[in-house]
């Protein structure tokens, strides 16, 4: 997230890499497997990440409508569950790598230097965590999309806004450009343009060598794209137009304003907070809901990197056994964790209406999502869970979840 720093759009010194003109129109991912999980039939997994909000606001009373009058009676309600850390970009890098804070990251990654060292020294003690500091992992720090490739699955990010400014990232993959400044380089999406809102410290396959350099960042991570399918600027809503098309894993980063990190918008016609979460998730959940690969074997999370994090609210709460790792002594900064921010999973195997307690982290959902999809080998635990996903006290979702399944299958999804 961002408190107080604001970096201008003007004097961008161009990355060559920005150089990539945008396709009209993006190649559909290879048709995979059409189940990813032989025990839970599930196929499709579409995670939407939302920003900055403690369990309360968002669910509470005050909190979005959307989720509190339509999906919340569609699927399961996880009161307890936390991010990782403060401040935003350790949350999203957990989500796909299992990889903890490190000081660069917990600041957000103000100048996207590469990790160092490299190639990664993994911290002996276990659970996958190379030692060090930097924001763009070494190739041999591996990630959810990794594991998909290798499984012959298919895996996109959808990014919103990315690429909408010429000169301030490129339209795939979306690495940022710099601004120097008196401290050094500078990530120019660090603050929203008026007509681009994009922000890569929200986009974690841009942090990752073994994406970047093997061409699959640029070929799978692009521009959400226009809601409207028809449209020549339609990305995310064209895949979903058969099953096909869209991918096994489906990874949706709103923009500043429709994440609800901004409290107003670059765009002062766009509504902001709670009110751009509910104009996000009402134009794109019924879309993502209807689609042939959601209606087959489809299963929707939504959830919230960190709770709010600034001079008023400091929540640095855990769960799941989750501990100081080799790299920063407090994940949450003034704690270990990320907050409690609750999440709403809708889908296959999933009750309607249904709330529960279970504490479940971001590494659990990296850890649920490697079973899933029937990823069982290698990882740090020997057993295809990556980094922190492999923990002693994280658990993958199980029979309370998938509660609208037999036991039997929603026991098998869980893997030792």
């Amino acid at each position: 997230m961002q408190r107080t720093r604001k970096i201008a759009t003007t004097a961008v010194a161009l990355a060559a890499v920005l150089a990539v003109p945008a396709a009209a129109h993006p190649a559909a991912p290879p048709a995979a497997a059409t189940a990813a999980s032989p025990a839970l039939g599930i196929g499709h997994v579409f995670v939407i990440v939302l920003e900055n909000k403690t369990f309360d606001e968002l669910y509470g009373a005050n909190g979005s409508s959307y989720l509190s009058t339509t999906l919340e009676s569609q699927g399961t309600l996880l009161p307890n569950y936390y991010g990782i850390g403060h401040e935003s970009n350790p949350n999203y890098l957990a989500l796909i790598s299992g990889q903890g804070p490190n000081p660069q990251t917990q600041a957000d990654c103000q100048s996207y230097d590469d990790f160092l060292p490299s190639p990664a020294v993994f911290d002996p003690r276990g659970n996958g965590q190379a030692i060090g500091t930097g924001c763009v992992y070494p190739a041999d720090v591996k990630t959810l999309p990794d594991q998909l490739d290798a499984a012959g699955l298919t895996w996109r990010g959808y990014m919103e806004d990315m690429g909408q400014e010429v000169g301030r990232e490129p339209s795939h993959c979306g690495e940022p450009a710099f601004l120097s400044t008196s401290q050094g380089p500078r990530d120019v999406t660090q603050s929203a343009a008026a007509d681009d809102q994009y922000a890569a410290r929200h986009n974690p396959f841009v942090y990752f060598h073994s994406l970047i350099d093997s061409g699959q960042c640029h070929a799978d991570v692009l521009p959400l794209g226009s809601a409207d399918a028809t449209s020549s600027n339609a990305v995310l809503a064209g895949d979903l137009s058969s099953v096909g098309t869209t991918p096994n894993f489906s990874f949706i980063t709103p923009d500043l304003c429709h994440d609800g990190h901004d409290a107003t918008c670059a765009d002062p016609t766009e509504p902001a907070g709670i009110a751009g979460i509910d104009q996000f998730l009402q134009t794109w959940v019924p879309l993502i809901e209807a689609s042939p690969a959601y209606q087959q074997d489809g299963l929707l999370v939504i959830t919230t990197d960190e709770s709010e994090w600034g001079e008023s609210q400091q929540d640095s709460t855990s769960c799941c056994g989750e501990q100081p790792g080799p790299d920063t002594p407090m994940p949450g900064i003034t704690g270990v964790g990320g907050g409690r921010t609750g999440a709403l999973v809708i889908g296959k195997c999933v009750a309607a209406g249904a709330t529960d307690p279970t504490a479940y982290n971001h590494y659990a959902l990296l850890r649920s999502l490697e079973d899933i999809y029937g990823i069982s080998t290698g990882g740090s635990d020997g057993h295809g869970h990556l980094g922190y996903a492999g923990a002693a006290g994280v658990t993958a979702f199980g029979p309370d979840v998938f509660s609208a399944c037999s036991p039997a299958a929603a026991a098998l999804a869980r893997k030792s």
